[in-house]
């Protein structure tokens, strides 16, 4: 069964705005109503899988939560393997992490370290960047494993919270289906 040809666009109606959550003033991007939408989850993974597949990948990374249903789904759609970067405490064996920055405090990521053969190119999937701590973060610990980051896939961008360009600074090419303003 091939992918719907949903445009751009189109996917961008399928993603609910909810105002002033999680507090004031901020625009909330959904993306609950577009993986709800079979051809629209169908459509996003299959323009983020060829955008990944030109990369020369070889693992699909993607973050807890949301980044596990874009990442693994385009992982299996390439025939590649996957990489949950998790968050503390979810893993059953030693992890390798790293501890970053949020906005009041710290949060921490861990993968297995035998996920990743050191050299293996390996893109990250999520759903949205926004300030870009997370997927930075992702990025250091992935390149930590062995792994040659130098591709990010989201579905949203928030372009005005600047996530992307401090990827982008980090030498990862930054591509997103769609872009909100604002926060």
């Amino acid at each position: 069964m091939s992918a719907p040809h949903l445009t751009a666009d189109e996917l961008k109606a399928l993603v609910r705005t909810v105002p002033d959550f999680p507090k004031p003033g901020i625009m909330f991007r959904d993306i609950t109503t577009l993986i709800g939408h079979h051809q629209g989850m169908a459509a996003a993974v299959h323009h983020l899988a060829a955008r990944a597949g030109g990369t020369g990948a070889h693992k699909i990374a993607g973050m807890e939560a949301r980044g596990f249903i874009f990442g693994a789904a385009v992982a299996v759609q390439l025939g590649l393997g996957f990489v949950p970067v998790r968050k503390p405490g979810k893993l059953p064996v030693e992890t390798i992490g790293i501890e970053y920055a949020l906005e009041y405090g710290t949060d921490r990521l861990e993968m297995a370290p035998g996920a990743i053969a050191p050299g293996q190119k390996v893109v990250i999937v999520d759903d949205l960047i926004a300030t870009g701590g997370t997927a930075l973060a992702s990025a250091e610990l992935l390149r930590k494993a062995g792994a040659e980051v130098t591709h990010a896939l989201f579905v949203i961008d928030l372009p005005d919270l600047g996530g992307a360009e401090r990827l982008r600074a980090a030498g990862i090419t930054v591509s997103a289906l769609m872009q909100f303003e604002g926060e």
